[in-house]
């Protein structure tokens, strides 16, 4: 039986992070993961977007512990993370709204994200001179807020995980949690079995799957969310900030010469596994986006390469993160809700302060596994 001081179950942006945290904090690591390859699951497919303008406090304590981390990766890891600081520009199309956007502004500026703020039409036409303004009453913008890349922040994790020694096994999903009580004593893949002091449960939206193998209830289901893609085209700036409208959730960004499109749409689809594109979803994007974006007007869809991937959603949309009630060394990093990418450095570094008892970053408190059944959600706008 191999054996290491912690094992991680998931080889995305999440458990690579804790992989490469925990490894640098001198533990032995070994990461297991069923895909043959990095990026076979949703970290490929994230749209890479970056922001601290939440409702909750400790959504943006998560981002600006994250922020500071991203700030540091190249020196930390080598690589680029490309995170730039295009803003993030949410419009309001209702007086409702935009009273939602002031009280979370409010509690933004409090949590220490001194640079958002309140705009009115005027300035979000400065901001962004590319949207159609009319209807809009007001809007929220924070400069600092950006994008980056996921597939480079995960081959940033995995190569210095490695440098510090860690073992990434691929192709072997976990079949069996074996439990002595309240303590995971063996982790058994195809291949092998495995020894550890501590596991983690960072599988993303299989994160339920592996947890009920150890007898364990983790509140986490895969939701799809679908993306459409351009043809290349310099109609819009690298430079574009991420913008949103409230009403519908509609959003866009530009990466790499192409613009992504997205709109969350109710119960969407039937299988949330499936990677197939809905037609009448992209017939949809192409209606609404020359309609706030009047410069796509003559930009086609790439309907071919759009995609579609997988958020893990807790039942308030706030991570899980702490040792598990009913198994005392089987840490959950899970149920991000669509935040994984962009609180991977902070989920990284806290999960390291768990497994060696450090002096924790952030209180997490909010983020226990039990608090769904201690009946204590995290409760924020729904707008945000």
């Amino acid at each position: 039986m191999t054996s290491a001081d912690v094992i991680v179950v998931g080889a995305g942006v999440i458990g690579a992070s804790c992989a490469f945290h925990l490894a640098r904090a001198g533990l032995r690591v070994i990461v297991l993961e069923g895909a043959a390859a990095p990026g076979a699951g949703s970290t490929s497919r994230a749209t890479g977007g970056f922001r601290a303008q939440y409702s909750t406090a400790i959504n943006i304590r998560l981002s600006l512990l994250a922020r500071q981390r991203l700030r540091a990766f190249r020196d930390d890891t080598g690589v680029d993370p490309g995170f730039s600081a295009v803003g993030y520009l949410w419009l309001a199309t209702s007086v409702r709204e935009l009273a939602a956007l002031v009280d979370t502004n409010q509690l933004q500026r409090r949590e220490g994200l001194a640079d958002a703020r309140i705009v009115d039409p005027a300035a979000i036409a400065e901001i962004n001179p590319y949207i159609a303004i009319a209807g809009i009453v007001g809007g929220a913008w924070c400069p600092s807020d950006g994008v980056m890349r996921p597939m480079e922040i995960l081959r940033g994790y995995l190569e210095a995980a490695a440098y510090h020694g860690v073992e990434v096994h691929w192709g072997e999903p976990v079949v069996a949690l074996t439990r002595d009580r309240d303590r995971v004593i063996r982790v058994v893949t195809p291949n092998g079995s495995y020894a550890s002091a501590l596991v983690v449960d960072a599988a993303g939206a299989w994160a339920a799957s592996v947890a009920r193998l150890a007898r364990v209830d983790v509140p986490v289901v895969p939701l799809r969310r679908q993306i459409a893609l351009t043809e290349q085209t310099d109609a819009l700036p690298s430079t574009f900030p991420m913008t949103i409208w409230l009403d519908d959730g509609f959003h866009l960004r530009v990466r790499d010469d192409r613009v992504l499109l997205l709109r969350p749409t109710p119960g969407d689809p039937t299988d949330p596994w499936s990677d197939r594109v809905e037609p009448a979803w992209l017939d949809d994007i192409a209606a609404i986006a020359p309609r706030r974006v009047p410069v796509l007007r003559d930009v086609h869809l790439d309907r071919a390469g759009s995609w579609a991937g997988l958020y893990e959603m807790s039942p308030d949309g706030h991570a899980i993160l702490g040792f598990a009630a009913t198994c005392s060394n089987l840490i959950l990093a899970n149920g991000s809700s669509g935040h994984g990418v962009m609180h991977a450095p902070a989920l990284g570094t806290l999960v390291a302060e768990l497994a060696t008892g450090g002096k924790p970053s952030l209180d997490i408190r909010a983020l226990r596994p039990s608090r769904f059944v201690e009946n204590e959600p995290i409760v924020g706008s729904a707008l945000l």
